[in-house]
């Protein structure tokens, strides 16, 4: 199963290993940083295109962030 704490824990894991803050993170994706902190403390989720300018940005493949080589259907 996908958890958000999963999704979020992804997140914040890649933005450590970027070189970029929240601020620069938003700037790059055009969303505001609070945006970009509801996304790291699990209090809203990306939509589909700002989930993958996210993506995009921090040169990340989706299936990792999403954690989905892990996936179990049952």
């Amino acid at each position: 199963m996908i958890s958000l704490e999963k999704i979020q824990d992804n997140l914040i894991e890649a933005l450590k290993h970027s070189d970029l803050t929240q601020s620069d993170l938003a700037k790059k994706v055009g969303v505001k940083q609070t945006q970009i902190s509801c996304y790291l403390h699990g209090k809203k989720l990306p939509s589909l295109d700002t989930f993958a300018n996210i993506c995009a940005v921090l040169n990340l493949d989706p299936v990792e962030i999403l954690d989905l080589a892990n996936y179990d259907k049952d």
